[in-house]
């Protein structure tokens, strides 16, 4: 896999490079970030985007909060900065859980080194923040590979896929959620055809997975959303496979608007409907998806597509970018802990107890 989606390049005094998403497929563009206000762009502005990598971003984000302006340079006002990083960081997408997961880790990190080091070097805490985000790195490029494995026991031999939006090595820093569950597949020499949904209205389905497939040789065909029940009425999907951006306690799960419809698409097919997510995307605050916070984006990413307005300018355009997909209607998450089949509030707890 030659996808390196978020990387941190140098050492304290660094940067984070990060695949402009934007860009894709159309051009290939490395994006760099030297300041956090410019990585709060990249992350609001999709220009790096799915909940692991958001959350491997943030990591490095505090570290880069901390290389800005800091008034002493010393570990008190450093910790005062990194409060402001993660507050500011935090408003950037308020439904990947990933993010908040990160960014709370990182400062957990920072106040373990002030509460039991008497080191009080600023570059200390800098250091120590860099390799607990590059820790944060290696834990999703392992998760990625644990959940692929633990989904590709699910997959047929020639099997057919229907996936949604992107879950793969552009969304992580390893292969992938949903998409690694594929590319194990096709490790282990089975033969996987994917249907990749448009994913509107950024068309990320079309822009970004059809050409992470094809980077890999996966035979895959572009589809409208709209088409997506059909196929299943003829008989051409064998399973579903999408990510998650947040699991609420009951198995209630956040992903690209859309992913609901396919879950009861399925379930009237009867054709099984897997999430690929890895522990973090869980969050047991929550009791249920309709307590999850549901991101609104700007309109325009309707009706205007490539600079074209193709609705009148007065429109009333309603833009979530994301929808709750409910557990009675998931077969199975797929998770870096192992397979919780018919998810439910047990069931996720037993399979997390080691992870939280």
């Amino acid at each position: 896999m030659g996808i390196q989606t978020v990387r941190w390049v140098g050492g304290i005094d660094g940067f984070i490079e990060l695949i402009d998403q934007r860009r894709l497929p159309v051009e290939f563009k490395v994006l760099r970030c030297y300041k956090v206000s410019g990585l709060f762009e990249a992350i609001s502005s999709l220009a790096v985007r799915g909940a692991p990598a958001i959350g491997v971003a943030a990591g490095y984000g505090v570290v880069l909060g901390l290389n800005e302006k800091v008034e002493t340079n010393s570990v008190k006002d450093g910790m005062e900065c990194i409060g402001r990083v993660c507050e500011y960081l935090g408003s950037a997408r308020p439904t990947a859980v990933n993010l908040f997961y990160s960014l709370q880790r990182m400062k957990k990190k920072a106040e373990q080194f002030q509460r039991d080091t008497e080191d009080n070097k600023f570059e200390s805490l800098r250091e120590v923040l860099l390799s607990e985000a590059n820790s944060i790195y290696n834990e999703d490029v392992q998760m990625c590979k644990r959940i692929g494995e633990n989904g590709e026991k699910l997959i047929e031999d020639n099997s057919a896929i229907l996936t949604h939006c992107n879950a793969g090595a552009l969304a992580t820093a390893g292969e992938g959620t949903a998409l690694s569950v594929i590319y194990q597949a096709k490790k282990n020499g089975k033969k996987i055809r994917v249907y990749a949904d448009e994913s509107r209205p950024l068309l990320q389905g079309l822009r970004l997975t059809s050409w992470e497939l094809r980077q890999e040789g996966i035979e895959v065909t572009a589809v409208c959303d709209s088409c997506a029940g059909w196929l299943m009425r003829k008989g051409k999907i064998d399973a579903i496979i999408v990510g998650a951006d947040r699991i609420a306690a009951n198995g209630d799960t956040a992903n690209k608007i859309g992913t609901y419809s396919l879950s009861v698409l399925a379930g009237i097919h009867n054709i099984p409907f897997y999430v690929a997510a890895p522990c973090s995307t869980f969050d047991l605050d929550i009791e249920s998806g309709d307590e999850i916070p549901i991101e609104q984006r700007d309109s325009e990413e309707i009706t205007i597509i490539a600079g074209q307005q193709l609705a009148p300018g007065s429109i009333n355009v309603y833009n979530p970018a994301f929808d709750i997909t409910y557990a009675k209607d998931i077969t199975a998450i797929i998770t870096d802990a192992g397979v919780i089949e018919k998810p439910d509030g047990e069931g996720i707890l037993k399979t997390l107890k080691d992870f939280k």
